[in-house]
């Protein structure tokens, strides 16, 4: 026998802070009720337990409710516990037991996997080490693995398994079978943009075969951004603890190098992709506000930035020097602020009023568009002078992506502050573009190096 209360007597309690706190019309309790248990239902069908959807359903609700909000609060030790430390949590579900199996066993697979090539000769450290191919493969180590976990945890129909597998098949015959030079231009657009266009087909798998949904594209654009906070956190950790493992080692006169760069390092790296996601998707619940408030914190100083350079560019007279690493490091800082743009808005609520961090998006938006003009003009320039090169077209193409749906961000928000569409508008816009980079990211990745003789 257990004193744990039933669901029906947290919901009571939380029915009674309500009463208590202030007078709430009973019709109006009714009404959060039925959001709240629709909440509690949805995460136990994700494998959380009783205890641990109420308490998170009741933080989701304090995202709507001020009231719910300060039970959320007053509730918020034992929130922590429940999800960090209580053995009877999700964790100790058999979904969780499942998906945690799942997550070990994908992520040991992606470390193997990373190894295989050297059975052929192929180093991927040291002096002979063969970077060309594994820049070019890197990813198709790691997100096959990845887009099953997502297939076996979302129950992907057999019948799309096959699709889910064309991408990564395409993807390991054009990394592999166009004949790259090693230092060709288009060798290493493809290592960038074959990564790109694999992360976002993995999306069918995150979705469930159902991509074409726009709250499931939302989602996985939440999932990305938490995963890349995730990712960031382990491979910190992961420095720290290859940093020490060499200090200790040398003091007793062994060289760990060769391990630590030969198998730690690409193997960790591989493993904690997967690890990172199972991270997200188990904790998601709770920590899926890590992204929106790192936004928060970015949104004024990068905007602060780009202000800077424009007023600066605008003083000094000074133009944009069109080479590769400055084109990269341009579109980089222009992701970036869509990122922080998109983030901004999955985390927001459609329904509340215009408000001052609005007007700051929009300025963000604005100056990012004077930059990417600016750039704009500099590849154009460059291109009528010498031509059109791998790099200088693959920049090209990215910046006018980038540019129109900046550009349409821009008069979407606008429209939003002035009261004349919806902020629903603006979210379905950000999450019907992206299909448009799957696109851009596989025509070079496939069609450039034939389209420029494989330079």
């Amino acid at each position: 026998m257990t004193d744990k209360p039933t669901l029906d007597e947290r919901i009571g309690q939380w029915r009674q802070y309500l009463r208590r706190r202030q007078a709430v019309h009973s019709a109006d309790i009714e009404e959060l009720e039925d959001h709240l248990r629709a909440q509690i239902e949805a995460l136990r069908a994700a494998g959380l337990d009783e205890d641990e959807a109420f308490l998170v359903g009741v933080k989701r609700l304090g995202d709507l409710d001020t009231l719910s909000r300060e039970f959320a609060v007053e509730y918020s030790e034992r929130l922590w516990k429940q999800l960090v430390a209580s053995p009877g949590g999700a964790a100790s579900s058999s979904a969780g037991r499942r998906d945690a199996a799942a997550a070990v066993g994908l992520a040991a697979a992606a470390a193997v996997a990373i190894k295989i090539p050297e059975l052929f000769g192929l180093r991927i450290s040291g002096p002979s080490a063969d970077l060309s191919f594994y820049l070019r493969n890197l990813s198709l180590f790691v997100l096959p693995f990845l887009a099953v976990f997502f297939a076996l945890k979302r129950g992907l129909a057999r019948s799309k398994w096959p699709w889910l597998a064309v991408p990564f098949v395409a993807g390991g015959l054009v990394a592999n079978i166009w004949p790259f030079g090693p230092e060709s231009h288009t060798g290493v657009l493809t290592a960038i943009h074959l990564p790109i266009g694999l992360w976002l087909a993995v999306c069918y798998a995150y979705a469930g075969g159902l991509w074409r949904r726009q709250e499931r594209r939302m989602n996985y654009v939440r999932f990305s951004g938490e995963w890349f906070i995730y990712y960031t956190l382990i491979a910190l950790g992961g420095g720290v603890l290859m940093g020490l493992a060499s200090f200790i080692f040398e003091t007793i006169g062994l060289n760990p190098e060769k391990a630590l760069a030969g198998w730690i390092l690409p193997c960790g790296a591989m493993g904690a992709v997967i690890i990172a996601a199972w991270l997200v998707e188990h904790k998601q619940s709770v920590i899926e506000n890590m992204a929106p408030v790192l936004t928060r914190l970015f949104t004024p100083l990068f905007t602060a930035l780009l202000l800077v350079f424009v007023a600066a560019m605008v003083w000094t007279g000074g133009v944009i020097k069109v080479e590769r690493e400055v084109l990269i490091g341009f579109d980089l800082l222009l992701v970036v602020v869509l990122g922080l743009l998109l983030y901004a808005i999955s985390a927001r609520d459609p329904q509340a009023p215009p408000g001052r961090f609005d007007m700051l998006q929009l300025l963000l938006v604005a100056s990012a568009l004077v930059v990417d003009s600016i750039a704009l003009w500099a590849i154009a320039a460059r291109i009528s002078e010498f031509g059109f090169s791998p790099n200088r077209t693959a920049a090209l193409g990215l910046n006018l992506l980038l540019f129109v749906n900046l550009a349409w961000s821009a008069v979407l928000t606008a429209r939003f502050l002035a009261g004349r569409v919806p902020f629903a508008r603006l979210e379905r816009w950000q999450t019907a573009y992206l299909p448009a980079y799957a696109v851009w990211a596989w025509f070079v990745t496939a069609l450039f190096p034939v389209i420029f003789k494989y330079q």
